[in-house]
Parts: structure tokens; sequence; C-alpha cells
């Protein structure tokens, strides 16, 4: 079973969902990480594949990953135009404490 990280729901939660505006895109980042974690690698699916996953429609989903990887907390790749996209959940605040801790 996936773990989850105290900052989704102490602080990223507050800031998508309250300050942002943008609940799709908490659960669109919620559903991805905990997923990642599941698969131990990057995520391909489609935006549709994504949509019913989360229970939102395709274009909520669409908007939500652009706005994730717009703030840095997704990285979407395709190997070509057409190609279903594979995404890498980013978590910021580990790689900060991680460069404070070193000397």
């Amino acid at each position: 079973m996936p773990t989850l990280d105290s900052y989704l729901t102490d602080t990223l939660m507050r800031d998508l969902v309250g300050h942002d505006r943008r609940p799709v895109s908490f659960l669109v980042y919620l559903w991805l990480s905990a997923e990642q974690q599941r698969r131990e690698e990057a995520v391909q699916i489609s935006y549709q594949e994504l949509a019913e996953c989360i229970g939102v429609s395709k274009s909520s989903a669409q908007s939500a990953v652009g706005w994730l990887v717009r703030r840095r907390l997704l990285a979407a790749t395709k190997q070509n135009a057409t190609a279903t996209p594979r995404y890498e959940v980013l978590r910021p605040w580990t790689d900060r404490s991680r460069r404070r801790a070193k000397p």
C-alpha cells in the first residue's frame, strides 16, 4: 500500500485546492503519486484513462496535468507527438531538504 507524505495533506492540498483553486490538480497528483509508488516507475497513461481513474472529465484531467507541469510537480514526456504521455511525479520539497542536509 502506498504511503502518503505528510506534505501532501498538510501543505500541497491547501496550496492546490485553496490558493490555486484547482482541486482536480490535487487529485491527479495524488493518484499519479500513488500509482508511481505501486509501479515503482513513471506512469504512462492517456488523458482519458487518467480521467476515468479519478472520476473527472478528460479536459479537466488534461488541464490539471498542464498546471502540475507548470508548477514543476509533474514531468511529462512523450516518445513522439502522438505517443501516450509518461508522467513522473516530482517532489521538490524532498529535493530541497536533501540539499540543505549536505555539508
